[in-house]
């Protein structure tokens, strides 16, 4: 196995559900994990399948196994419509023939075999990009190799610039949920999320319930730049006061008017409280914004639904109008074409999760095949754009000046009520397991994140979500420091790199028992040994290591027999 590939795979990967990086690629036979899960290693994983909703496809692909999501609870009658459409869409058939079906099933041959993209495609009239579901994976952390992972702001905007380069009018649209979590650090990255979108030109994105979930003055503030055009919309919610957040955009493309408005469904909108956010039923509010539209008399009307599939077919149902509905709805990785949900004429668009894919539909002129549909995954052939970079080194100049206290990260004790006493310090006794742990890449975890070994010069040894795992002492899958665990390079320093106690615990009352520093007879050395041991018996130690080698960044350490296979890396068992 060559030593990057190694290196990668044993890397300490944080970064779960709702982090900032974007997650390597999903692998079918990988377990699925509830982030809700109780620390490891006691208690099982979660397995849990993603939800259903019967679609009439066009063309589709198995999911693959992925994590359940759910969102962390929230803190914080409709008239007949008038049917109109413009020639260009006005024929659109029953099932798309499979001539407007995507050829990203076409092989590339190359580096990578990556899917050719927009074969034998002729220019259309414009081309609409769909995103969303970023859930926080603002980029590829890297831990498993950049050309294994997919997503990242940064990929995209090259992507939509490559579209341009082409000649072509491009209108980018995301159906929400820039974050997932709740905090200083996700109030910061959606404020960047939104400014990227609007150096990325995007023409309409609506409101997800997570981005909600953040004080409404800082979303508020993300939202509205001080410019004429704020590119969030939503039909049924507004920040503030209606005239806040516009109901709808009217966009102009390849010689048409396309009118774009978004939704909040109702499940999610139940979560909002508080007065700071004005909203209203999803089919009443959609029901305003669209007779609004009518009079502007659009070629092609657009809905943006941060909704579930049921709601956004019954939406769809209600208002014709829309011939193209882009939903948050839907599994992990989004089908490759086009569907048609059953008793609607819309053409349904899915992306899937954490922002690891955009769907492409673009628009022609020709009423036998208007449509054509790309499912184009981010991944490695898409270079870093520099404008995305540079925010992102502002984004971590930011989680810098805060620092952790500034973040609201308060170290919290360790439930066994010991404390960290460094690698160093268990090396004076288990001095074989010492040195074979420092030829490990666990050994400079800390340093991989100093110095990133791809991606320009960007530390992140400020993030709390690179931090949780490529130091000593974190809380792995909530990310907060525990007492006595790494503060900093200089505070801390035998806290750095992936250690020893981050598989076996904290070792204060095991070290002071050795060394004599308390009294300890036989029976209390035995039962002080025996709780740092982490057994491979039971997955007890494959669960523990999963709570970095996640699915999302390690998806090759949960095939069957993969803990095995690379424990014989790392295994220091009986060394001394």
């Amino acid at each position: 196995m060559p030593p990057r590939q190694l290196l990668s795979l044993l890397m300490p990967l944080a970064l779960l559900l709702g982090m900032g990086c974007a997650p390597a690629e999903p692998n079918a036979s990988s377990p699925a994990r509830n982030e809700e899960s109780p620390a490891v290693p006691t208690a099982d994983l979660d397995q849990v399948a993603p939800p259903t909703t019967e679609l009439s496809n066009v063309v589709t692909e198995p999911p693959p196994s992925d994590r359940a999501e759910p969102p962390p609870d929230a803190p914080s009658s409709v008239s007949e419509p008038v049917a109109t459409a413009s020639d260009v869409v006005a024929q659109v058939p029953e099932k798309l023939p499979a001539s407007t079906v995507s050829q990203s099933s076409v092989p590339k041959s190359g580096p990578g075999d990556k899917e050719s993209l927009f074969v034998d495609w002729p220019k259309p009239e414009f081309v609409l990009v769909f995103s969303g579901q970023q859930n926080g994976y603002i980029e590829p952390c890297g831990c498993t190799g950049l050309a294994n992972q997919k997503g990242g702001l940064m990929r995209r905007d090259t992507f939509l610039k490559d579209l341009k380069k082409r000649g072509w009018d491009v209108i980018p649209l995301d159906v929400g949920n820039q974050i997932h979590r709740f905090g200083k650090q996700q109030e910061i990255k959606f404020q960047r999320s939104a400014e990227a979108l609007r150096k990325m030109d995007y023409q309409g994105v609506v409101f997800g319930v997570d981005d909600l979930r953040l004080p409404t003055l800082e979303v508020f503030s993300g939202t509205n730049d001080g410019g004429d055009h704020n590119v969030f919309v939503c039909a049924n919610v507004a920040l503030l006061d209606r005239s806040q957040t516009p109901e709808y955009h009217i966009v102009q493309a390849g010689g048409k008017k396309i009118g774009v408005t978004g939704v909040l469904g109702d499940s999610f909108r139940a979560k909002l409280t508080g007065d700071e956010i004005v909203h209203l039923p999803a089919a009443e509010g959609l029901k305003s914004a669209t007779d609004k539209l009518l009079e502007e008399k659009c070629d092609l009307y657009i809905l943006l639904a941060h909704a579930t599939l049921d709601e956004t077919a019954d939406l769809s149902k209600k208002f014709p109008q829309y011939k193209i509905v882009a939903t948050a709805g839907g599994v992990g990785e989004p089908p490759i074409g086009l569907e048609r949900m059953p008793g609607t004429e819309a053409q349904f668009v899915q992306v899937g999760s954490k922002g690891m894919y955009v769907m492409a539909v673009g628009v022609f002129d020709n009423k036998e095949t208007p449509f054509r549909t790309q499912r184009v995954p981010l991944d490695s052939r898409f270079e870093d754009s520099p404008a995305m970079l540079h925010l992102m080194e502002e984004y971590q100049e930011q989680l810098k000046a805060l620092g952790l206290e500034g973040l609201g990260l308060k170290p919290q004790p360790h439930p066994s009520e010991n404390t960290y006493v460094g690698t160093e310090k268990c090396g004076e006794c288990h001095t074989k397991a010492y040195e074979i742990w420092k030829n490990t890449p666990h050994a400079h975890a800390t340093d991989s994140i100093v110095t990133p070994a791809e991606r320009s010069s960007i530390p992140r040894h400020f993030d709390p979500e690179c931090l949780s795992c490529h130091v000593t002492g974190w809380e792995p899958q909530k990310m907060f420091p525990i007492a006595s665990g790494y503060l900093g390079l200089d505070q801390t320093p035998h806290m750095t790199q992936n250690g020893c106690e981050n598989c076996h615990g904290p070792g204060s009352r095991h070290v002071a028992a050795e060394s004599g520093d308390i009294t300890a007879g036989e029976e209390l050395l035995k039962k002080l040994r025996d709780q740092m041991k982490l057994p491979l018996a039971n997955e007890v130690a494959q669960r523990k290591c999963m709570e970095c080698h996640d699915i999302d960044n390690s998806p090759d350490f949960h095939d069957p027999g993969a803990f095995e296979k690379y424990w014989k890396q790392v295994e220091h068992k009986g060394k001394d």
